[in-house]
């Protein structure tokens, strides 16, 4: 039988991590999470990072294994990720990978295009003009190295900002450039299940989950990191508001609302995400036998 990587797939707080664990319990594999944020250590009610419980039931990989001022690229997430699965597969046919994250899913399950190292010292320059200048330098100088990446970029994400300025002024060429878009194989066969509600349901889900948040030690957790606020870890949705909270920019309830908000958007740029690829099995997660049974007559 050819080894088989499960993917759970799906928005923020649809519901992966009991179907994850359930499949995992299955099939005795353990979990490569595909979180961006969650394998960062420091802030796990923030990015709702597995409970001690639930890490108990189920061997989990790149969860809290890095600290909050590493840096870690999809890339580099790839190679990793790649390598476990590897070590793992050689005692199990079936593993499970569950997470949100869609170019780190993207990373394991299509590939990276190949790209040179920044020069530590580029690194280092365009970080000091980002902290100087802010955002809008960095965007700018973007915009005349590389219009063709200037226009697909996310341009509220400053690590994706700073990185295509880094790409182009150390390889001297525009970053699009290395954007091959060509499918890596893999030795292993992948199965995507992905995991859709309503968007009414959706919403409603996430709110609750923003209000348990903050019920469970989303401020106090937010207080502790603060002083690392610059830190490109801790740039997500939860953090920022409640940064902004401290600021007297928002009231808590005013940052709640902006929370629960910026999170709806969220969801759905990863639902649009996900909906540009047809291997993508769907379902509604409280077809949990459904799923299992589809499963089970793949593997």
């Amino acid at each position: 039988m050819k080894k088989t990587l499960i993917v759970i797939l799906g928005p923020t707080a649809v519901g992966k991590t009991e179907l994850s664990l359930r499949i995992a319990e299955r099939f005795a594999s353990p979990i490569v999470n595909a979180d961006s944020r969650q394998i960062f250590r420091d802030i796990p009610v923030c990015t709702a990072a597995p409970t001690a419980e639930e890490l108990a039931r189920v061997k989990h990989y790149f969860v809290g294994t890095r600290a909050l001022d590493e840096y870690f690229s999809a890339a580099q997430y790839e190679t990793e990720a790649l390598k476990v699965i590897e070590e793992e597969f050689r005692s199990h046919d079936v593993l499970v990978m569950s997470g949100g994250s869609m170019l780190y899913i993207d990373a394991v399950v299509k590939g990276i295009d190949d790209m040179p190292d920044v020069e530590p010292e580029i690194r280092a320059s365009v970080r000091r003009q980002y902290e100087a200048e802010g955002l809008d330098s960095i965007l700018a100088q973007l915009r005349l190295l590389d219009p063709v990446y200037y226009d697909r970029v996310d341009k509220r994400n400053p690590q994706r900002v700073i990185h295509g300025v880094e790409m182009c002024l150390s390889t001297g060429k525009p970053f699009s450039s290395f954007h091959t878009g060509v499918r890596k194989e893999r030795p292993f066969r992948i199965l995507q299940i992905g995991l859709r509600r309503e968007r009414p349901e959706l919403y409603a889900r996430i709110d609750r989950r923003v209000r348990q948040m903050l019920d469970t030690g989303l401020i106090e957790e937010a207080r502790r990191v603060f002083p690392l606020r610059h830190l490109n870890s801790l740039n997500t949705v939860g953090l920022k508001e409640m940064f902004l909270y401290f600021d007297g920019v928002y009231t808590l309830p005013q940052a709640e609302e902006r929370i629960c908000h910026n999170t709806h958007i969220y969801s759905k740029k990863q639902m649009t995400w996900f909906q540009r690829d047809f291997s993508i099995h769907w379902f509604h997660p409280d077809r949990m036998e459904d799923i299992i049974s589809f499963i089970n007559s793949e593997v």
